[in-house]
């Protein structure tokens, strides 16, 4: 394993300090103006781990194996992952329910809530809307989250394919997928008659398994096997997708996925992913 250290907080003194606590005479070798890695650590260190944390610096130990070339498919959420906001929430804004639907989508993604049934809860909120509203949120609040260009550039230099697969809507999926250049979208669609929103979701609802499915029918698709795939998400709706690829990273994501998630990142951008996987 390496282990690779990154964030803007990181300074020299912080460097050495990992350094004597992993004990070991091999160097830190910089790989990005705010990233490092150390090689050949053979067990993880839960005192770098805990350093690293309160110095509000990003820690992963890194499979050697996990390195861009040995990649073929990357597979990402959209909502607070590849973007700022969660669309839903910010539909809601528009007609003065924002703190009721983002109520309910906050139990989703941590989890307590079914998310397909949360979802359904939350589009019937919003009947009545026009599309008008929701041209709004796209132009005026939708923002690619900091990373997010140069992690895609990245994938398209090592012919990694990109998939968006999203619980959020087509409306805003599609635009986000031609922003960023992916090669794939997949996500829900809302149902608007004579312009306006009916508060129902059209054909089957992209959840939990659906994504990880979606993530699987791709990677066959491409003759690539699971170690050769990367998931990327933030909420619980994103675990099985993340437990289907050969690497799941949490990106700024709720306690219980970077429990369950392979790597996690807390304090950099979607361009930290390229540092875990670079050498």
């Amino acid at each position: 394993m390496r282990l690779v250290v990154q964030g803007s907080a990181v300074t020299v003194s912080h460097l050495a300090h990992i350094h004597q606590l992993c004990a070991t005479s091999v160097q830190f070798v910089q790989i990005a103006q705010h990233g490092y890695y150390l090689a050949n650590q053979p067990v993880i260190n839960p005192d770098v781990q805990q350093f690293c944390a309160e110095q509000q610096i990003d820690c992963a130990y890194v499979q050697d194996s996990h390195l861009l070339p040995n990649f073929g498919l990357c597979v990402m959420d959209m909502d607070s992952t590849l973007i700022s906001i969660e669309c839903i929430d910010e539909i809601a804004d528009m007609v003065g329910i924002k703190p009721q639907v983002a109520a309910i989508t906050e139990r989703a993604m941590q989890g307590e809530l079914d998310f397909a049934q949360s979802l359904r809860e939350r589009v019937a909120l919003l009947e009545g809307l026009t599309e008008s509203d929701l041209m709004r949120v796209l132009n005026e609040r939708l923002k690619l989250n900091p990373g997010a260009k140069e992690w895609i550039a990245c994938c398209k230099q090592n012919n990694i394919t990109t998939l968006l697969v999203s619980g959020g809507f087509t409306f805003f999926a599609e635009r986000v997928k031609t922003m960023l250049g992916l090669d794939y979208a997949v996500s829900n669609t809302l149902e608007i008659i004579d312009g306006k929103l009916t508060g129902k979701v059209l054909g089957d609802i992209v959840d939990a398994q659906r994504k990880a499915d979606e993530l699987c029918k791709l990677r066959d698709r491409l003759g690539l096997t699971a170690a050769q795939t990367i998931a990327i998400g933030d909420g619980a709706n994103d675990l099985k997708m993340m437990s289907a690829a050969g690497a799941g990273v949490a990106y700024h994501a709720k306690p219980v996925v970077q429990a369950q998630a392979t790597y996690a990142l807390n304090h950099n951008g979607l361009d930290g992913v390229i540092n875990l996987f670079s050498s």
